[in-house]
């Protein structure tokens, strides 16, 4: 996940914070500074934004500094932020 300097970009991460490795490989990581969790899947060159990535605020597509994360065995994600 990463790897290609900071921002903003899917292929890229802003102070990448906690992150949690499911049942599938599947990477997910808190981009703290970006606000946003981004998913990686086995062999992914781009994650995939699945919650926030819609700048820092408190509205249900928003997230304030990310922090811990956890995906249950439903794929359920639950964050704190």
């Amino acid at each position: 996940a990463g790897g290609n300097g900071q921002g903003d970009g899917l292929n890229q991460l802003n102070f990448p914070a906690y992150l949690f490795v499911d049942r599938q490989q599947n990477v997910y990581v808190s981009d703290w500074n970006n606000h946003r969790v981004m998913k990686w899947n086995i062999d992914a060159k781009e994650g995939i934004v699945v919650a926030g990535g819609q700048g820092v605020g408190n509205a249900r597509t928003q997230l304030y500094y990310p922090n811990e994360l956890f995906v249950d065995a439903l794929s359920t994600l639950y964050v704190a932020d």
